[in-house]
């Protein structure tokens, strides 16, 4: 029972293995497989006409800075998203072009802000992983030698063992919510690129 614990923590250690050393040096703590891209580039997702003299003007406007809101939600069907992206620059009429670079320009800030969340998030739990790690196999080691005792102190195995157990089970919970939310930047890129390219539909 013992050595099965040893075991799975070292198993523990092994899978951080991938999470500590970064494929990317510049960014040490990135857990992801995925490529790191610190924000998304505005030419990769706007071919429309420039941005510049509407900048944060989005924000105030209150219908563009609700709608702004509720596109940028997950929670919200991308294709929903795009029926009220249609709906909205259909009723603008005489402003469409104008609504439709709010809009666009307030998607831009919001997903970005979103995704730069993200990810500052995945690389302070890469941190806390790391630690959690480090101190796991100290306690291996520990155990390994309480074990190894010619007096054997079996509460303080037990003790350390039950430890053990619980901080493995919290680190492998952690690893797997880091590969799930990994994902998520991509799905933001996907929304913002999507949502932009139905906004220059409309326009057109």
């Amino acid at each position: 029972m013992k050595l099965r614990i040893v075991l799975t923590a070292a198993l523990a250690l092994a899978a951080t293995s991938g999470v500590s050393r970064a494929a990317d040096p510049r960014y040490p703590d990135w857990p992801c497989t995925q490529a790191k891209v610190p924000e998304i580039s505005l030419a990769a997702v706007w071919a429309g006409p420039a941005l510049d003299d509407v900048q944060n003007k989005w924000k105030d406007d209150a219908k563009v800075s609700a709608l702004v809101s509720k596109l940028s939600a997950r929670r919200t069907p991308i294709d929903e998203a795009e029926k009220l992206v249609k709906e909205f620059l259909a009723a603008s009429a005489t402003d469409k072009t104008a609504n439709a670079k709010l809009l666009f320009a307030g998607l831009f800030d919001t997903l970005n802000a979103q995704r730069s969340q993200v990810m500052n998030g995945l690389e302070r739990v890469s941190r806390k992983q790391r630690e959690a790690a480090d101190k796991i196999r100290d306690e291996t080691l520990q155990l390994q030698a309480l074990q190894g005792a010619t007096q054997r102190d079996e509460a303080k195995v037990e003790a350390l063992s039950n430890e053990l157990i619980w901080k493995t089970r919290i680190f492998e919970d952690r690893n797997k919510v880091v590969r799930f939310v990994c994902e998520v930047p991509t799905t933001i890129d996907q929304r913002l690129f999507a949502l932009g390219r139905v906004i220059q539909q409309e326009m057109e």
